[in-house]
């Protein structure tokens, strides 16, 4: 009897466990996320992303040599292994960027988007891929070799990677058709849209001041098609004011704060302070910038950088300024200071004609440069003769790409592919590893076994995985 009724209570409970009903759904956790939502958080990893000063994701500082450690000197002394910088930054770009910006799009695609009009949605489409091209930009211009057509495809478990010239050409198509397509007149995420607030006319200055910047890239290996988007960009519109910029405002509370406020605030941390290198260059210019870069911690006019990839005490040197220092200080992903310089650059590369002479586009970088700082004084610094375009270096290229270098101290990204183009400011070799910047990031330490065929295929193709290889517009 016993045993029978142990049966019948066995069978009872496998007929009552054979439909679970809602048991597994989580009423709390959403099962469709409206394509605004994941628009506007495909935007904030982006700008966290390139605005971080983590020593375990971005050391783009490191590589432009404005900001050096106060302790661990691993990072900037380029050991990207033990952290694994290469392969957070690339699992970010991918994972909580493009992914993000991708399934935007299949929502809007697949989603009943009656009632929305047309235009809105050919904008928002628009908006994504702008996005998407600068994302595959910088992963681009940071490893060289990526993975591409098959990055998405989440079925696809070795993707290969595509050849960084294609993935330029394919990007540059899609900008120009992105560009095309925007209706000034209609809006887009609205305020999902935390670059623009769906404001399609300032959007497309940032996909024409974008491809202005990609055409100065490539003007060394393909002047005939930079010269094309060089004059095509200036002639639909880039930015005309730091009205203009693409900015992200961060808040003041955590955990909308900026990153760097959380490394050298929230943290409770002292690990990072102003380099010898930019400390010394901007000294020796009088820089109108120095007490806004800079905190006079040491006291009044005396600044010490510290000793680049060397041990520094934070406090025998000079520290970051206070606007690193507040949480809601804006990212940026690029500005008009950076354009005025692109300006001069693509003039004096010949790839185009705009407004203005080159010095005079310069003069303009510069004091735009010290406007968005909130210094004052361009007038008198651009008349010093180290400053002044036609005396300031011995070529060009110099004299552009120290100021340039100067105005992108909190963006080592860019501070780090001017120094690749030009060759300028002169940065030192790393006093314990003897290296010079490098040229790329490395790929990601388990690439090799988590993709062996597409790893192998793209380090050949890059002439090894290394940090002296080149990517393809960075020509010797």
């Amino acid at each position: 009897m016993k045993k029978q009724i142990i049966l019948l209570l066995t069978v009872a409970f496998t007929i009552s466990c054979s439909d679970f009903g809602d048991l597994n759904e989580d009423p709390k956790s959403a099962t469709v996320v409206p394509a605004a939502t994941l628009y506007a958080n495909g935007t904030r990893n982006l700008v966290d992303l390139m605005t971080e000063s983590s020593v375990n994701i971005n050391i783009f500082r490191f590589m432009a040599q404005s900001w050096t450690s106060t302790t661990y000197t691993d990072e900037p002394n380029y050991d990207l292994k033990v952290r694994d910088q290469p392969g957070n930054f690339w699992d970010g770009m991918y994972t909580d960027v493009l992914r993000d910006l991708d399934e935007t799009r299949n929502v809007i695609n697949n989603g009943d988007n009656g009632g929305i009009d047309p235009a809105v949605i050919q904008n928002q489409l628009a908006s994504i891929s702008i996005l998407e091209v600068f994302t595959y930009h910088v992963m681009v211009d940071t490893y060289g070799d990526v993975p591409f057509t098959q990055a998405l495809d989440i079925q696809n478990v070795n993707p290969q990677y595509d050849d960084d010239t294609a993935i330029y050409t394919a990007i540059i198509t899609k900008l120009n058709e992105a560009i095309n397509s925007i209706n000034v007149n209609a809006g887009s995420f609205g305020s999902s849209d935390l670059l623009y607030a769906g404001d399609m006319a300032g959007f497309r200055k940032f996909a024409n001041s974008l491809k202005l910047r990609m055409a100065v890239r490539i003007a060394q290996i393909d002047p005939g098609t930079a010269a094309t988007m060089a004059s095509e960009a200036i002639a639909s519109g880039v930015f005309e004011s730091n009205a203009d910029n693409a900015n992200f405002q961060y808040l003041e509370a955590s955990p909308n704060t900026n990153p760097v406020w959380t490394d050298l605030v929230e943290s409770g941390r002292q690990d990072f302070i102003p380099s010898d290198i930019v400390v010394d260059i901007m000294v020796g210019l009088d820089d109108p910038r120095i007490p806004i870069f800079f905190r006079p911690n040491l006291g009044d006019g005396v600044y010490r950088g510290g000793a680049y990839g060397e041990n520094a005490p934070y406090a025998d040197h000079t520290n970051l300024g206070d606007i690193f220092h507040t949480p809601d200080t804006e990212g940026i992903l690029m500005d008009f200071p950076e354009v005025s310089f692109l300006l001069a650059e693509a003039e004096e590369l010949g790839l185009a004609d705009p407004a203005g002479t080159p010095q005079e586009n310069y003069n303009a970088a510069v004091t735009a440069s010290l406007e968005y700082w909130g210094a004052e004084g361009a007038a008198g610094y651009l008349a010093q003769p180290n400053v002044a375009y036609a005396t300031a270096a011995p070529t060009w290229q110099e004299t552009v790409a120290v100021q340039k270098w100067i105005h992108l101290f909190n963006r080592g990204f860019e501070a780090w592919t001017t120094y690749r183009l030009y060759g300028a400011p002169a940065l030192k070799t790393t006093p314990f590893s003897n290296e010079q910047p490098p040229r790329r990031y490395t790929y990601p330490n388990d690439e090799p076994s988590v993709n062996g065929p597409g790893y192998q295929a793209a380090a050949s193709a890059m002439g090894g995985d290394e940090k002296t290889s080149r990517v393809f517009w960075d020509v010797p």
